[in-house]
């Protein structure tokens, strides 16, 4: 799978991106907070990528309709990684926002292309197999980079992350040699079956919730940063291999058996962190490592098969509809993560929070018990 056609270009280009994107994630929260800002406005930093990130999600098919691959990859991501620079310029809440809009509008580009590029690269019976290399590359730099972030700022400041935020500009060279092999993907001549995608996408949106809201605040919910690292590590490592291997099982025996399971594992991990953070000043170690590791398998899981169910759902020239579909659930989610999340905590606790996020995932539990849908193998 990794020596497919292609892969290795998407794989480079991917890692650059998500390194970037991931090196940030949790740190740039921390640096509106440094600079005054709440809980709130500590969700808003990723709530404003997340939306900017949606919005670009909507158009990404259009433009590559228009424009074509070239111009579409290279603008994603120069607007991902360029801005990232300018963080170090201020941490008021305002300036922060902005760049994290703009950086939206880059990984809006980036994750819709990106998905969108596996299912034109690999035939239909190993796509399972290929989303889990796809997502192993994007869970790499997480696993490196979003869990170290607060342990990096403690011990050696923002600007060493502010720095590796600019990588995804060096994912310009395999951008373009990538999109030598795309111009031939085919337009479609009806619209998108987007009922068909509504499924994977609610699946999707609450588990992203969770493990938005865990990424977000596991490093103001917790009574230390090295514990906050360690449980970060935990969610991100379990994330990589269950969104990795579960893709070879999908392709075996399908997506369904795997659903369910994975939602109830999603409001059972949320739940045991819940408990873990009742006492703000000391945080039960071993559940919250429990709790973390359980969403991740989940939060990793999830992505897989409903990206499959995604792609089973439409034909090839709706490839990009798909893509764009999962991806504004994956982010959407990840945005209410950060901002309802925020919000329930300023005005509760972050017990009172997590709970909410695992009530949330509960509720998508009857359509991951629904039988085969239309256009699902």
């Amino acid at each position: 799978m990794w020596r497919a056609p292609g892969m290795p270009l998407l794989v480079a280009m991917t890692v650059l991106a998500f390194s970037g994107y991931a090196a940030l994630l949790p740190v740039a929260p921390l640096w509106a907070v440094q600079g005054g800002a709440g809980s709130v406005g500590a969700g808003l930093v990723n709530g404003v990528l997340m939306l900017f990130t949606v919005l670009t999600q909507l158009v990404v098919p259009t433009a590559l309709r228009r424009l074509g691959w070239a111009p579409v990859l290279v603008a994603g991501m120069l607007l991902l990684g360029l801005p990232s620079a300018a963080l170090g310029l201020s941490d008021g809440l305002l300036p922060v926002l902005v760049i994290s809009a703009v950086r939206g509008l880059g990984f809006g580009v980036v994750t819709v292309t990106g998905s969108a590029i596996v299912a034109e690269l690999v035939e239909p019976e190993r796509r399972g197999a290929a989303i889990g290399a796809y997502g192993l590359a994007i869970a790499g730099p997480q696993v490196l980079l979003l869990s170290a972030g607060p342990w990096v700022v403690e011990q050696l400041g923002y600007g060493l992350v502010f720095a590796l935020g600019v990588l995804p500009a060096l994912g310009v060279v395999p951008a373009v040699l990538l999109s030598r092999r795309l111009e031939h993907v085919p337009e479609a001549t009806e619209r998108a079956p987007y009922l068909r995608l509504l499924r994977p996408m609610a699946l999707l949106l609450a588990v992203t919730l969770a493990g938005g809201a865990l990424i977000t605040f596991m490093a103001q919910m917790s009574s230390s940063a090295a514990l906050s690292t360690v449980a970060l590590l935990l969610l991100t490592v379990a994330a990589a291999v269950a969104r990795w291997r579960v893709g070879a099982l999908a392709d075996r025996f399908g997506p369904r058996p795997f659903l369910w399971p994975l939602v109830l594992l999603t409001g059972a991990g949320m739940a045991v962190v819940a408990w873990a953070v009742r006492d703000p000043q000391a945080t039960a170690v071993v559940a919250l490592l429990l709790g973390a590791a359980l969403v991740g398998t989940s939060y990793g899981g999830l992505q897989n098969l409903t990206l499959v169910l995604s792609f089973r759902a439409v034909s090839r020239p709706h490839y990009g509809s798909a893509s764009a579909v999962w991806n504004i659930g994956f982010d959407a989610g990840t945005g209410l993560g950060a901002v309802v999340v925020g919000m329930v905590a300023a005005g509760s606790s972050f017990t009172t929070a997590m709970l909410v996020a695992a009530g949330v995932s509960l509720l998508t539990l009857p359509l991951a018990l629904l039988r085969r849908g239309p256009g699902e193998g």
